[in-house]
């Protein structure tokens, strides 16, 4: 907020923002919420792709599940909780080894929202900790949020944070978090680390994951109901001034549909149970065979020559990316793994709803990778989004 022309940042907590427990994550955030800030999925495309605006400047409408979809994520949910628990586990020990009892954990807002809170949960259950869990933002070609960097060094020893996010696609992210990092370092005297720790690291990006596997994640079907019902990030120099902390906004009118707990708690459920196999797993950790390879990007740059296309961005590789593109890009195609129908029956879906085909690859290094138009006008794909041009 500003005062006397003076910005003061401060955290925000549920359930004031946010429908997380208050102690669960202090969002480093400007409340936007009575902000209209959403436009409809075809104009945000045509005005991002023609250089007109910024993705983050605006707010793709909440897609709304069907009943069809939301019982695909209750199923998706059931199925793999354990699976998710045990990579929860993994990374969580990892980092603990990595950081010590007093890590301070920093979750990317929104996707890296409910594994922060599940990491922070995994280390109470497991260790008897309750690590101090944020949650702030970074945009690419943005950068992180330097404001909300400062308020933490303020606060914690630099040294002890560890950033965390859902998954990698390309490893976009990763790198914009280590160049990112390491500005801020050089400008506040700091000392963050730019190492990311992720549930799922199908793009080889980082050395602290759960699984390099490319699965399902559950809270990746679905947009602010599954992250405490907080907006994407928004970075809109007509709203937010020097010192303030990047935007978001908190959906309290859909709260009859929020998850977010049920999630973290269906989870969390499963420690216990998958505790040995964490165990196990952690004895196989291999760090030279945990490096950073960044093949997935590699892989990216592939298919955006095979498919004609001439900005890599276009290209989501992942479950979870693919999702994000059907649920609030134009999609033009979406390429799928022969045999991967567990992991992707929400995809299948929602491609059918967004009139986006689907292929069908033998040799596709993800699960799923979707690509958006990448020549997108309305008049390209009608107004509806539905009638593709070849």
């Amino acid at each position: 907020m500003r005062t006397s022309g003076h910005v003061v940042s401060r955290p925000l907590r549920g359930p004031q923002f946010g429908s997380y427990a208050g102690d669960e994550v202090a969002w480093l955030l400007t409340d936007l919420s009575d902000v209209e800030l959403e436009a409809p999925l075809e104009e945000r495309e045509e005005a991002i792709q023609s250089g007109g605006a910024h993705y983050a400047e605006t707010l793709p409408i909440e897609y709304q599940p069907t009943q069809a979809y939301q019982e695909l994520y209750e199923a998706a949910l059931a199925a793999s909780a354990p699976r998710v628990a045990r990579a929860v586990g993994l990374v969580t020990e990892q980092v603990l080894a990595a950081r010590g009892a007093g890590v301070v954990l920093v979750s990317l807002a929104r996707a890296g929202t409910p594994v922060g809170v599940l990491m922070r949960r995994y280390a109470h259950t497991r260790h008897g900790l309750l690590p101090p869990h944020y949650a702030l933002s970074i945009v690419r070609g943005r950068g992180i949020d330097t404001a909300a960097l400062a308020w933490i060094a303020e606060h914690h020893p630099s040294a002890d944070v560890q950033f965390v996010d859902g998954w990698t696609g390309k490893g976009a992210i990763a790198r914009e978090l280590a160049d990112a990092v390491e500005g801020a370092n050089l400008a506040l005297g700091t000392r963050f680390s730019p190492r990311l720790a992720v549930l799922a690291d199908p793009g080889h990006c980082t050395d602290l994951f759960g699984t390099r596997d490319d699965f399902l994640i559950p809270s990746a079907c679905l947009n602010s109901t599954v992250s405490g019902l907080v907006s994407r990030t928004v970075l809109n120099d007509a709203l937010i001034g020097p010192g303030m902390f990047h935007g978001a906004k908190f959906y309290r009118q859909l709260r009859d549909a929020d998850v977010s707990t049920a999630f973290v708690d269906t989870v969390a459920a499963s420690f216990d149970d998958t505790a040995v196999e964490v165990d196990a797993a952690l004895a196989d950790v291999n760090p030279e065979m945990s490096a950073p390879t960044w093949s997935g990007w590699k892989a990216v740059e592939r298919i955006a020559t095979q498919y004609g296309i001439h900005d890599v961005n276009l290209v989501k590789p992942g479950v979870g990316e693919t999702t994000r593109v059907l649920l609030r890009r134009v999609p033009w195609r979406v390429l799928v793994r022969r045999g991967a129908d567990a992991d992707v029956a929400h995809i299948r879906l929602l491609a059918d709803q967004r009139g986006a085909a689907v292929e069908i690859v033998d040799d596709l290094p993800y699960t799923a990778v979707g690509l958006i138009h990448p020549r997108f006008t309305r008049g390209a794909t009608g107004f509806d989004g539905r009638q593709v041009a070849q």
